[in-house]
């Protein structure tokens, strides 16, 4: 039986368990369960649900975008984006690596628990921001900050809440439990 893991991602941590000489912590800072390994990943700078197993099916089917997996992410973003921001967002863009897929794009209030990040994301009294669920079913390399900057709307902080079927749940930054 595959074992399948679900780890809250902290911002700054690395999507591998090898810093590769770059400084960096990396997932064998949090997880010491040998055989399993990211399906899919996660810039340095973003955080949120990290899928770990040791199935290399599995590990595909998450990851490769012919799949489709939906990925469900909360986007803070500079200011408030008008409905024809979402609506772009709604209908795919087009970025310098081709057209997106459609995305699942809402306005919502700030992620509940939303839990402190180091550093924290830079505050500017005369720019607001605001918070969007995106809903994608590809993984473009930074595909979400490349969509919302497109339309005008660069992205603060980025937060995987679900990969298909697995969420976040109750998991804090840096703690991971079995599916």
């Amino acid at each position: 039986m595959s074992r399948v893991i679900l780890f809250h991602k902290p911002f700054g941590v690395l999507s591998q368990f090898t810093d590769e000489g770059s400084g960096h912590p990396t997932l064998a800072e949090y997880i010491d369960v040998p055989g399993v390994y990211a399906a899919g990943r996660l810039d340095r700078d973003s955080e949120g649900l990290l899928v770990l197993t040791d199935d290399g099916r599995l590990q595909h089917r998450i990851a490769h975008p012919k799949s489709k997996q939906p990925k469900t992410y909360w986007v803070q973003v500079e200011r408030v984006p008008d409905e024809a921001a979402l609506e772009a967002l709604r209908r795919g863009v087009t970025l310098k690596d081709g057209r997106t897929r459609p995305a699942k794009v809402k306005r919502i209030d700030a992620p509940s628990p939303l839990f402190p990040r180091d550093p924290p994301v830079r505050f500017r009294k005369s720019v607001p921001d605001s918070w969007l669920e995106m809903v994608i079913t590809e993984g473009k390399n930074r595909q979400v900050r490349r969509m919302t900057a497109h339309v005008g709307h660069p992205t603060l902080r980025l937060i995987r809440a679900q990969v298909g079927e697995w969420h976040l749940g109750g998991l804090r930054p840096g703690e991971w439990r079995d599916a």
